[in-house]
């Protein structure tokens, strides 16, 4: 029996080969009818012999290519037409826009192949694609997803590329980005080179800076090996410590400077292609600059075809810009931005339309756990309960903003600190792109309560009913969407600062959460933040803070009288139970930092520093019923006791974070006694911190408990827009 069926494909079926895809599998199976794109997603119309249809249905639904990720898949019966032939018609732009963007993909083996092969016409060309590969999210304007609506619109195709995108036997039949030497974007070296990418690659071989335009905006980039090169690079951005990215040609390559799992392996060769913290190797043929003093380096692999032709050895490759400034991604501001930087600028003609820095992820118990979600993850969606559009406009620090609506939560790429006119500029540009890319109209604005956020400002300015959602309740359930659960769980959120209900800055919070609402259970016990800021940047304050005695090496800083003082008297000291200043005053203790350039690296040093062979821990007090406290000047005491009695350092940093863990786990027996939860809900910055995951997680398991981590969106800042988009709309 002949039918004809009506197909609508919902998700990621745009710019990813699905037409073509369709196209293959419908004239294989000899069936007629049409596929195009409109602004919901793919529609189909296939006729033919019912089983075949059948079997075409299957397909589409099992072995769709591999960019793609189907939402929904819905059908129709109509009227069998008779007419012969399967044709890909015009794409439709009106209606409401449902249809998603695909991310930037990693160059695929084929291109890779062409454009290593003398004899092929795209042989050497940094900007070869095809459906399975290529620039996506970074140049796309509006949907749906045609090289009308990209920033390609403005090179027109040659006779043998238009050859290639009309032939549906060609992996680059309709194939948006598809060009070639003599129809695409081109490569240009400021100052002015015959072979820019041989003349930019000699610059680096002589230990100059070059800028790189990327994908979503420039890099600085030196040789990995090169100390002299690092150092002024370092120096030129003003990154005192912070370790730098970088490339390697290959996983070969990678596995010579660290240790390199498998899953790690995966994530660095998959199409994604993010930044992957990865644990240096004894030895490693890197300058001493590149990551200085830290066990971890960021590994990445090449993802577009001028990174592979250009980065023949390792090569430092950081975001272009100055410390803390958004990344420069368009021509003329880069030039000026970076001049002072870089001696040199490899540029091309495509545009970028959307800044989005590299992603930055490692690997825990075999998942990822993103630590900066941007470029090769956004604007994949995350599922949440469906309510009215919202606009929630996440944090002060890693900001990222979500806009939801039906079931689905845009986060954005990675904004940086909203603390300046040009991250704001940033934060609001992204906001308007993505609001006209996914047509979500927002009815409701979700904001931190922190008055003095730009974000805050910002959602207070646009008229809109607002909703205030808690940092620490923003959060756990930012934890609770990542994981597809509504509560109620026992929430910890353990990071730096964030606005109390009290008034106070919490920081170290057992909470019962769902996404509606929550209450305070249980906190470490508030202790002055002397200076404020200041403290933050100097974690010797908080050593003084907790009361740490004289004699000490860490109470010979000037000023310590002063600063102790300054917290017992309360004056220009905020109270604060933040579990990241805790981890401040042990780092302090034990002379790891007493001065930090980056935010959290206090505590990256202390969990370096810990031995990984000692078991032991220190007792937790914890005290009160309704709501308790966690007696954090104990553990600093222990620590006090273990170094004045000769313990070496590193085996008090691991005491410290084994009782971390502990009070994690005691904490939540506590409220489980008291509320009968079973589940677990770890997020925060604190909790990037491997050690202290790892322990936690496995004594609460022991314990009985299910524990739910992050890996969609980062624990840190990064994830708070979800959050506040998923209470948001529990709450409308």
């Amino acid at each position: 029996m002949e039918v004809r069926v009506g197909v609508r494909v919902e998700g990621v079926v745009q710019g990813v080969g699905f037409r073509p895809f369709v196209h293959g599998l419908a004239t294989g199976l000899g069936l007629s009818g049409l596929v195009g794109n409109d602004a919901r997603g793919v529609f189909i119309e296939v006729e033919g012999p019912a089983g075949a249809v059948e079997r075409f249905l299957d397909g589409l639904r099992e072995r769709p290519p591999r960019l793609a990720a189907i939402d929904r898949v819905t059908t129709r019966r109509l009227a069998v037409s008779g007419a012969a032939g399967f044709a890909i018609a015009g794409s439709d732009a009106s209606g409401e826009r449902r249809a998603l963007v695909s991310f930037d993909s990693a160059t695929c083996d084929d291109c890779l192949r062409e454009m290593r092969d003398p004899a092929d016409r795209r042989y050497g060309y940094p900007f070869v694609n095809c459906t399975n590969c290529g620039p996506r999210f970074t140049i796309v304007r509006d949907v749906p997803y045609d090289r009308p609506n990209t920033t390609m619109a403005g090179f027109a195709m040659c006779g043998p590329c238009a050859a290639e995108y009309s032939d549906p036997a060609d992996r680059r039949f309709h194939a948006q980005p598809v060009c070639c030497p003599a129809c695409g974007p081109a490569l240009e070296l400021r100052p002015a080179a015959d072979d820019p990418l041989h003349a930019a690659w000699k610059l680096l071989a002589d230990g100059a800076v070059v800028a790189v335009k990327g994908l979503g905006g420039f890099h600085l980039a030196v040789r990995a090996a090169d100390g002299g090169a690092v150092a002024a690079l370092r120096s030129r951005k003003h990154r005192e410590d912070k370790p730098f990215a970088v490339m390697v040609p290959d996983v070969a390559a990678a596995r010579m400077l660290c240790e390199v799992g498998e899953a790690e392996e995966a994530l660095l060769a998959g199409p994604r292609r993010p930044i992957v913290l990865l644990r240096r190797r004894p030895g490693a043929a890197l300058a001493d600059a590149v990551a200085p003093g830290s066990a971890s380096v960021g590994i990445m692999l090449p993802y577009t075809p001028l990174h592979h032709l250009l980065v023949t050895e390792p090569m430092v490759l950081t975001s272009g810009n100055m410390s803390d400034e958004p990344i420069a991604f368009r021509d003329e501001d880069a030039l000026g931005r970076l001049a002072g930087i870089a001696d040199a600028f490899l540029v091309h003609d495509r545009p970028i339309h959307v800044r989005t820095d590299d992603s930055v992820v490692r690997v825990f118990r075999g998942r990822t756990l993103p630590v900066r979600r941007s470029r090769g993850y956004a604007p994949a969606p995350v599922p949440i309960a469906s309510g009215r559009p919202v606009l929630a406009c996440g944090a002060e620090l890693k900001n990222t903003f979500c806009l939801a609506k039906d079931g689905r939560a845009f986060v954005s790429h990675h904004i940086g600190d909203l603390e300046d006119y040009e991250t704001l500029r940033a934060f609001e540009e992204g906001v308007e792109h993505f609001r006209r890319l996914f047509d979500i109209v927002p009815e409701v604005v979700a904001h931190d309560p922190h008055p003095e956020y730009l974000s805050t400002k910002y959602a207070l300015a646009r008229e809109l009913p607002a909703v205030a959602v808690q940092h620490h309740h923003a959060h756990i359930a930012s934890c609770l969407a990542d994981n597809g659960a509504d509560g109620p769980v026992i929430g910890v959120a353990f990071d730096g600062t964030g606005f109390g209900t009290d008034g106070t800055l919490w920081g170290g919070e057992f909470l019962v959460a769902d996404l509606r609402g929550f209450e305070r259970a249980g906190h470490l016990e508030p202790v002055p933040l002397p200076g404020g800021a200041a403290a933050i940047r100097e974690p010797w304050r908080m050593a003084a803070a907790y009361g740490v005695p004289d004699g000490l090496p860490v109470a010979d800083r000037p000023g310590w009288d002063e600063v102790k003082a300054m917290a017992r008297r309360n004056v220009n000291s905020p109270l604060t139970s933040s579990m990241g200043r805790l981890f401040d005053a042990v780092a302090a203790v034990l002379g790891v930092r007493d001065r930090v350039t980056y935010e959290g690296q206090a505590a990256v040093e202390l969990e370096q520093l810990a031995d990984p062979a000692e078991r032991g821990a220190y007792p937790v007090a914890i005290e009160g019923t309704d709501v308790f406290a966690v007696r954090g000047a104990g553990l600093v005491n222990a620590a006090v006791d273990d170094l004045r009695s000769g313990v070496p350092a590193p085996v008090i940093a691991a005491r410290f974070h084994h009782s971390v863990a502990a009070l994690v786990v005691e904490g939540a027996r506590r409220i489980r006694d008291a509320k009968g939860l079973g589940t677990v809900a770890l997020s925060g910055g604190v909790f990037q911190n491997m050690l202290l995951l790892e322990r936690a997680v496995a004594g609460l398991e022991e314990a009985g408990f299910t524990v739910l981590t992050h890996h969609r969106v980062p624990p840190n800042d990064g994830g708070i827009s979800l959050g506040q988009a998923a209470v948001a709309t529990a709450r409308i």
